[in-house]
């Protein structure tokens, strides 16, 4: 089958765009794209960190002394 992107299909790709957004949309559509993705990886790296921290629901709750030693009578 062939890789996937050779070369011949980047240029092919490369006059295919040119062709349907023209030469001046062309660098505002890769703006956005890259503000978007970086975006995703910001919103992303939030997540993991999120996901990596300890959370304060996760600590266990010990009673005061003086209530688990109260003398038996």
């Amino acid at each position: 089958m062939g890789e996937l992107f050779t070369p011949t299909h980047l240029i092919v790709l490369a006059i295919l765009a040119v062709i349907l957004f023209g030469g001046k949309k062309l660098p505002e559509l890769g703006k956005g794209l890259g503000e978007g993705l970086r975006g995703f990886k910001d919103g992303m790296k939030g997540v993991a960190d999120e996901v990596n921290k300890p959370s304060e629901a996760a600590h266990t709750v010990t009673p005061k002394a003086d209530e688990t030693t109260k003398p038996a009578a």
